[in-house]
Formats: structure tokens, sequence, C-alpha cells
């Protein structure tokens, strides 16, 4: 991760939080008082961002000491404690709430994830991520979604070509929109694109196309030129059809209403991946509570 997208992102937090000043903490408590505390797990899960808290610590005052106990990827248990924090009072309780409110989600996140990871162990089945994230928090949350064992799909809108329903529409129907993706990735558009490098870098760019029923799926088929089929919503009895029907010649992705309950019958049908919504935008965050170490 680029440390200095992180840091950034670290005082945009912090001046959302703090403004013009602690007021609760300047009010009743002196400027040179000190104090430690420690984070607490209040329940079991993955832990997740670490070293991104600490950086928070380090940005209110980097007097404060910080003691990771824990590593990012670890599996906690209640009662556990992730770190320890010693320094001005004042300071701590500053940083504290953006700490938190970092740790808890990406924690939460990572939790998650291992939960559909396990769901899915012994098939071959590789779990993804979305886009479907916090805005300016992606890249973090995504961080998370690997340190709970899944996968990344593509980080945004530059870094593959998926032809989703309104691209197909808004592209006159699917074989205009393969047809136009391949020629794309197949010839120098740097002069067209500005936020291409170059022709290699074009070239290296996947294409991957939503299907939403057999006869859109039947039209890729016959059009060629992809990398990878999303079967849409389709049904667990529908899919096993579809991946026969595909048969290897293409990498195929499941996605849409994958729950926990049915994530199973899909893996065991030989799909190559599938793709979870709800690992970064249904979540609960993961109960941890920073309390005074006496």
């Amino acid at each position: 991760m680029d440390i200095n997208y992180l840091k950034t992102h670290i005082k945009t937090a912090l001046k959302e939080d703090i403004g013009s000043g602690d007021c609760s903490s300047i009010c009743c408590i002196d400027e040179q008082k000190t104090n430690k505390a420690k984070l607490i797990a209040k329940q079991n899960g993955i832990i997740c961002g670490v070293d991104v808290v600490r950086m928070v610590f380090e940005e209110v005052d980097k007097y404060i000491d910080f003691v990771a106990l824990k590593t990012d990827g670890e599996i906690i248990k209640t009662g556990d404690t992730i770190f320890k924090v010693s320094g001005k009072s004042r300071s701590i309780l500053a940083a504290e709430r953006t700490a938190l409110n970092y740790i808890q989600r990406l924690s939460g996140i990572a939790t998650q994830t291992a939960e559909y990871v396990e769901l899915i162990k012994g098939t071959n089945a590789k779990l993804l991520d979305t886009r479907k994230t916090t805005p300016t928090l992606r890249l973090l949350e995504k961080y998370a979604v690997k340190t709970g064992g899944g996968s990344n799909h593509r980080v945004g809108l530059y870094d593959m070509i998926m032809l989703k329903d309104n691209h197909i529409d808004f592209a006159g129907g699917i074989s205009n929109a393969i047809n136009r993706a391949y020629e794309f990735v197949t010839n120098d558009y740097e002069s067209q694109i500005k936020h291409i490098n170059s022709a290699k870098t074009a070239q290296k760019i996947k294409i991957e196309v939503e299907v939403r029923n057999f006869n859109e799926l039947n039209e890729v088929l016959n059009t060629g030129k992809i990398d990878r089929i999303m079967l849409d919503n389709f049904s667990v009895s529908d899919l096993k059809q579809a991946i026969s029907l595909i048969n290897g010649r293409y990498e195929t992705e499941a996605s849409g209403g994958i729950t926990k309950e049915t994530i199973r019958n899909f893996a065991e049908i030989g799909v190559d991946f599938i793709s979870v919504g709800a690992l970064t935008h249904h979540i609960n965050s993961l109960d941890l509570s920073l309390i005074a170490d006496k």
C-alpha cells in the first residue's frame, strides 16, 4: 500500500475528528499528564489494521510509545490484548476514536472474509471482493480482504475491463462491446486514452464479460476474444449448466446474491471465482475497546 496515500488518509481522518481541538480532554486533563492504555478484544475474530493505528498514534504524537502484541491476520479471542500505548493522556484520547474506527472496521472485514473462505475450503473456487467499498477506504478494505484470506478483484476501473450490463446496453450489444474491448487491448490507444501509459500496459488488461442469461452466454461464446465470464445471479442449477457449456474455454466467476448459506453450493460446481460484495459493504465492525491500563 502506498504509504503517502495512507498518511494523507490518516491526516484527513484526524482533522475530521479533532478539528480545532479535543475540548473534552483539554478541559479536565493537565497537558503534561501521562497514562497507559490497551486495546482489548471483546469478541473473537481476525485482527487487521495494527500498523495503521500505530501510524494514527504517531501522527497525533510522535512521542507516544506503541507496543503491538498481535499482528495482522492473527486469530484473536475475547479478552486478548492487541496493543498497548503510553504517553500524554490528551494525545492518547485524541487518537482513540480514529484508531478504533480503522481497526474495528478492517478487522470486521478480515473476520467475515475468513468465514467465507472457510466455507469454500477444499474446493477450487477463489473468493473475490468487489468495488462495493467505502469511498476513500478501498485500498484499506481490500487489504483487509486479503488479510482474511480472500483475493482482490480489480482495484478500480483502470486495471481490468469488465463489461457489465450497462456497458453492454450502452455499447449496442454484447458482440459490439467485446469487439471494441478486444481492439482496445490489442492496439495502441495511448494517443486516445491518456491514463494508458503505453501499448504494453494496455495489452496486460484482461477482459471480463457479465452475462445475465443463457442467450447472452451463447453470444459471448460465439464472439470469443475474452478472458473471463461472470455469471450474474444464476441459480446453482443454471450455473452448473453454464459451466458445462463454457467447458474450460474461459475463466468463470459466479456473482450476485451469494450468501454464507449458499456459497458452498456454488463453489462445488467448479466455478473458478466467486465474488461477494458483502465482504466490504455489509459487515459488522469487530468489537474492540481501548481502556486504561492501570
